[in-house]
Order: structure tokens, then sequence, then C-alpha cells
């Protein structure tokens, strides 16, 4: 049964399903070639900007259908952990392979751009657009390299897809839309009268059409106040230089730094989002890397709490050195293992930290540095992640100075339920504004 015209059609009937989003800050990300049709009706319906996002897969030597990972534009590289294990990749394997693949990515951005620059993700909603899923390993591939742009929330959109679609991606979109999944389905075609191959040519006009009729408008930041920087820089601690991401709202109250947990970086979906609602309060943040590329690769050190800590006690100083930041009154926010390493810096006489935030974290991991936090401290926990909220209840004793906790109801370890990590972001910026907007006065 035919559903669509041709792209431009599903596209149509897609931003239907999509009006919802109107308002929102918006980004429509099409897969070229053939989503780009379908994304450009969707990012005019919504008055959105429209872009690109190229993304390679990285398949595992002399298996190249299995996928280890992923790559995008601006050097974002995500893993699947569980495939480099099992595959028994070393980096070198997985080095030769991304040179390769991102040879031809560096091609086709600029084909497609032809000197555009990448429209940024951070803390925005990237809808991705496709004319349709069959294996769906390029829009896996392509929601995770939204999220390490810093996108907030990952929406896939498409005509059509298999009937399983939303369980194939989920941990990969927040949301999926699908307007069709018929019972019998084999191909994206099928759903279409008019199912010509996409050419670059058109892909660069749509872009071009985009930019000129609604995307710049949209571009535009809607904020009455942009901050006073928001960029990527290097962070400087002890002897090596890590990435970080430093965000300053106008007029901040203070600055949080961010601890993520093991296996994370600083393009965490979930610390990205908290950010976001800490900046729009008018909290500076700062979320970087604790390990260098080459020591992420030894694991030992991702749940080595002493080494993170150092990080930690090392960046703050950096900060205190930097005119932007130097006057701010200091926050930790800490997720799984970062929370460790979190309260571990906050015990440190190097550093004056006001206050801490757990998010699912593992305060236990402290261990004696426990007694020596004097930080006002709220420990965020799931309902239904027993195993965590058992031990920051004995981490809420070890301590001796204020320490809550919040339990989320409903919430897993990693807060994937919809709606929990919006409760655990709010109560996180409470806490901040509660305990570092007095403490403001004082420096």
């Amino acid at each position: 049964m035919t559903m669509f015209d041709d792209r431009g059609d599903a596209g149509r009937q897609l931003a239907q399903r999509l009006d919802y989003l109107c308002g929102q800050d918006v980004v429509v990300l099409g897969l070229p070639r053939g989503g780009v049709p379908v994304a450009f009706e969707v990012a005019r319906a919504l008055q959105a900007a429209l872009d690109v996002l190229v993304v390679r897969k990285l398949g595992v030597p002399f298996q190249p259908e299995l996928a280890f990972g992923a790559i995008g534009e601006d050097g974002v590289r995500v893993l699947n952990d569980d495939v480099v294990r099992e595959a028994h990749l070393d980096g070198d394997d997985m080095d030769a392979v991304e040179r390769k693949q991102r040879i031809e990515l560096q091609r086709r951005a600029e084909r497609f751009r032809r000197g555009r620059d990448r429209i940024p993700l951070t803390g925005r909603v990237a809808v991705i657009v496709d004319d349709g899923i069959a294996t769906g390993a390029t829009a896996k591939a392509a929601c995770q390299v939204a999220r390490a742009h810093g996108a907030s929330r990952v929406v896939l959109a498409v005509p059509i897809g298999p009937d399983d679609i939303v369980a194939r991606f989920a941990g990969y979109a927040d949301e999926v839309v699908c307007l069709a999944t018929p019972a019998y389905f084999f191909a994206v075609g099928q759903g279409y009268r008019n199912f010509t191959q996409t050419t670059d040519d058109e892909v660069i006009a749509l872009l071009d059409r985009a930019q000129h009729d609604f995307a710049e408008a949209a571009a535009i930041d809607a904020a009455a106040d942009p901050p006073l920087r928001d960029e990527e820089i290097q962070v400087t601690a002890g002897s090596v230089s890590l990435a970080g991401h430093l965000t300053i709202p106008q007029n901040p109250v203070g600055i949080v730094v961010f601890a993520h947990g093991s296996g994370s970086s600083r393009h965490s979906p979930r610390n990205r989002y908290v950010a976001e609602v800490l900046n729009q309060a008018g909290l500076a943040t700062l979320l970087f890397d604790l390990l260098t590329p080459t020591e992420e690769r030894n694991r030992a050190n991702v749940f080595d709490i002493d080494l993170l800590a150092g990080r930690l006690v090392d960046v703050t100083g950096w900060l205190a050195g930097q005119p932007d930041t130097a006057a701010l009154p200091v926050g930790y926010f800490g997720a799984s293992t970062g929370a460790g390493a979190a309260l571990a810096a906050a015990a440190d006489p190097r550093v004056d930290v006001v206050a801490v935030v757990s998010r699912g974290g593992r305060p236990d991991l402290a261990g004696d540095s426990l007694a020596r936090v004097g930080a006002p401290t709220l420990l965020i926990v799931g309902g239904r992640d027993d195993v965590v909220l058992e031990l920051n209840r004995r981490a809420q004793a070890a301590m001796p100075g204020e320490c809550d906790l919040a339990v989320v109801p409903g919430a897993t370890h990693l807060f994937e339920e919809p709606g929990t990590l919006e409760q655990a972001a709010v109560l996180a910026r409470d806490w901040f504004i509660n305990q570092l907007s007095p403490a403001i006065a004082h420096h």
C-alpha cells in the first residue's frame, strides 16, 4: 500500500505529527541523502533550523557490518564498549578504522556544507529525520552522534519503518515518531509512489533554501541575554590538558563543575541536560573529560577515585585563576562513579567547595573522605535503584555535615524513565541556588 506520494509529501505528513515541537529550541537533522527532502518539510513547518547530520559507522575489522562505534563531525566519536570488549579491539585497531572513515566523513561534510558551519546542538532538541528505517544502523549512529554533540533531547522521526522500531531505538532516541509500520515491511520504498534517488545537488539546494527561507531566524538565540561564554576549552589539570565545555550565563551566581561517571564524557546527554537547567537558573557550568583519550583506554583509570578527585581539585584551581570565574562560588555535580570523586575532592583542603550534588551516584567510593566533607550535600537516587539507594543511605550516615537524600519515585539508575531526569535536574538546581547564591556575597 502506497502511503506517500514522494519524500516531500512524507515530510509534510510527518510535520503534522511533530507540531507539538513548535516553539521549542529545535534543530531538524536530515540524514543524507534521502532524509533531507523529508527533513526540509519538517523544518519548514516547525520554523526550525535545518542541517545535515553526517555520520559514519565504525565497523569491526573483518566484520564491518558489526559496528563498534560511530563518528561525527568536530572529532566526535562514540564507542560501544561491549562490542569493543567482545571483539578484543585495541586502540590501534580502532584508530585505523576511524582514520579511514574520518576521511570519508570529511569528504561528505565538505560536499554538503560548502563552507557552512555545523549548527550547534548543545542544549537543543535534535529531530533526526530519514526517509525510512530499514536496518536502523545508520540512524542509531546518528542518535549517538547527536547526543555527543550536546543535544538535550533526541527525537527520531521517519515516515515508515518496521513494527518494532520503538524497541529497536530504546536507549538511542528519547522518542520515536513513525507514521507507518506495515505488517509486511520489506523495504523503505514500498511506502512511496515516487522513490527516485536523491542527489547530492538536491541536498545542497534544499540546505541553501532552508538557510535563506527560515533557518536564519530559527538559529537566532531565543534567550534575551546570550551567555557570556559558551565554548569548548582546554583545561589544565596537573601535567595534562583536558577537553571541557564552559558555559557562563549573564550575571552568574556560581559555577558547577561536573564529574561524570565511568564510560562517559563531557558529551554525556544527561549531564548536558542538567547543565542547561542550571544555566537557565543563572549558574555557570563546566563539563570536562576527567581523563585524556589515552588514559581512558586503561579501564582501571575510570575507577581510580584518587586520580579523578585530583583532576577535580586541579580544575577547580584552574577556575580560580580565570578572570570570568575566579570570584564565583563553586559546586560539584557528580554522577555514578563521578559522585565518589566529587565528594573526595570536596574534602580536599586545597579547594573551597560550597555545595555538592550526587545524581545516581556512588558516594561510598569516596571512602574515608566522607568523614571530612563539610559542604552541604544532596544525594539524588532513583526509587528503583535499590542497591545504590542503600549505599547512599550509608554514605549519608557517614557524613558529618548537612546531607539530604532525595528519592525520585520510579527512577532506575540512569533516570531514563519519562520525567525522572527532569525531577533530578530541578532538585539539583534548587540545591545549588540555595547554597551558592548566599555564598557569592562572601567571595
